[in-house]
């Protein structure tokens, strides 16, 4: 009897062990993607950005001049650098003939030890017979170095054709471009051809994408600006659509990495744009981008251009306001990338994920602030922390969908809810950031500016401001930036 009892309580003490296992949350590590942030725009009347990252420490900045006559290069250690950092002419057009005109989307790479600039040119005699083209140079700083002109990149078509990218997938280098084949019809579609060196291309190229939804035809029919990031197997083709104007938006194709990348059928086009307008930011006509990563490699960034208002007057192609920006690129938990929204200009917003529940952010739902896993709407999990309304050494989290908008605390439960100039208001969206209750080394605490000891934290997956005085509630109070 008496081992059956003990049975009992060993099996008792197990079962409680399992439950008290499942129902604890898992301490975070600090975020493998921590906080990057950057202050936008980074450079005024520059288009197509290119930023390459270069083994020697430096960041290298190509893009189009509102001229459209010679190509500008910038570098610098960082990133937000490259904004202030000295511009100098690596290259000219010609006086007449190829190369004289629409010098567009110059790209910079490093290839076998040698740096290529890919770049669109017209010719002076005729400035639409667009083409891609290709310089090089082996000098270390390619700033300071002689370019020699490797010329027209040879395509089996003859015609309107721009906006060339390279990369290598397993040990295969790639080249694609957007083109006009007239027994396609209108416009521009994105091809793939493999590459046999830098400036020439092997075998016989094939249509990856052609605009055949509604808004990759608004204005024109576009397809162009391809640009690759690859993930988790994954080859991920950015393409930009429509007019230049404020309909221009990225579209995504997807392949897998072990796929016969030639075969048309290996790329998905997503059926809807990823990155679009958005009025309430005030961004319009986000496109021709391209990718890098933060200083310390773990983040991934998304580089674009865009323009601060909406109605332009005459051709877009004439307008010269196109300002390259960043922001973060963020990943899905199914490995898809999320880019979100054009973000407001200035300081670029982040995400706080939960301590204790490390695949959960803050986010708003019908502007309560809340805690939730896999926030696909991007925006609703992303703040800036700006200045506090108060000042007094606090800061504000404002929306990044609805700029204006703030984390404020309200009958101790914590909305998103806009500024109405109150001073009530503003001591209530206020806050004290401290280090993180329950890791002061990489998290961060959020305690109320008018109720001292009240800290931001989620309970049954909602925000409220409480006092914590225990360890739990100081894990519910601690999140990590990323």
């Amino acid at each position: 009897m008496r081992r059956l009892l003990r049975r009992a309580v060993v099996a008792a003490a197990a079962a409680l062990a399992v439950l008290t296992t499942v129902t604890t949350p898992a301490q975070a590590a600090a975020p493998a993607s921590p906080a990057v942030t950057f202050t936008n725009p980074i450079a005024e009347q520059r288009a197509d950005p290119h930023v390459f990252k270069h083994t020697d420490g430096y960041y290298y900045f190509t893009a189009t001049v509102p001229a459209y006559d010679k190509i500008v290069m910038r570098r610098a250690t960082t990133l937000q650098g490259l904004s202030t950092a000295t511009e100098t002419t690596i290259w000219t057009k010609h006086a007449s003939g190829e190369m004289g005109a629409h010098i567009w989307a110059p790209e910079i790479h490093f290839i076998d030890g040698k740096w290529y600039i890919y770049f669109t040119a017209g010719s002076s005699n005729d400035i639409w017979k667009i083409r891609p083209y290709v310089l090089e140079t082996s000098s270390a700083n390619p700033i300071t170095g002689t370019w020699t002109e490797k010329g027209r990149i040879s395509l089996p078509l003859d015609t309107f054709s721009l906006d060339a990218t390279t990369f290598t997938v397993g040990s295969t280098r790639y080249l694609s471009w957007a083109q006009n084949d007239p027994a396609v019809g209108d416009g521009t579609n994105i091809y793939l051809a493999k590459m046999s060196n830098p400036w020439t291309i092997s075998g016989s190229p094939v249509m990856i994408s052609r605009p055949t939804n509604a808004w990759e035809k608004v204005g024109h029919t576009v397809n162009e600006g391809p640009a690759v990031i690859q993930r988790g197997g994954k080859v991920f083709m950015t393409f930009s659509a429509a007019a230049t104007d404020a309909n221009y938006c990225l579209g995504l194709l997807t392949a897998s990495a072990s796929a016969d990348l030639m075969n048309a059928a290996s790329w998905v086009k997503t059926p809807n744009p990823v990155f679009t307008s958005n009025a309430s930011t005030g961004q319009y006509g986000p496109g021709h981008n391209t990718f890098t990563t933060s200083e310390d490699g773990k983040s991934d960034i998304l580089v674009y251009h865009d323009r601060n208002y909406k109605d332009i007057s005459g051709d877009p192609l004439n307008d010269p306001n196109r300002r390259t920006r960043y922001q973060k690129l963020y990943w899905n938990a199914d490995g898809t990338p999320n880019f979100g929204i054009p973000v407001a200009d200035g300081a670029t917003p982040v995400r706080l994920s939960s301590f204790n529940y490390p695949d959960r952010f803050i986010r708003h739902w019908e502007y309560r602030a809340k805690l939730e896993a896999n926030v696909t709407n991007l925006a609703d999990s992303q703040f800036r922390i700006v200045t506090g309304l108060t000042g007094s050494g606090t800061v504000s989290l404002e929306s990044a969908n609805f700029p204006g908008y703030y984390l404020r605390h309200k009958n101790n439960e914590v909305w998103v809810e806009k500024d109405d100039g109150t001073a009530l208001f503003d001591a209530d969206a206020s806050f004290f950031q401290r280090a993180g209750l329950a890791d002061t080394a990489a998290g961060v605490s959020y305690e109320s500016y008018n109720f001292p000891g009240r800290y931001i934290r989620h309970f049954n997956n909602l925000l409220y401001t409480q006092p914590v005085s225990t360890t739990l509630a100081q894990q519910d109070a601690t999140f990590y930036k990323e």
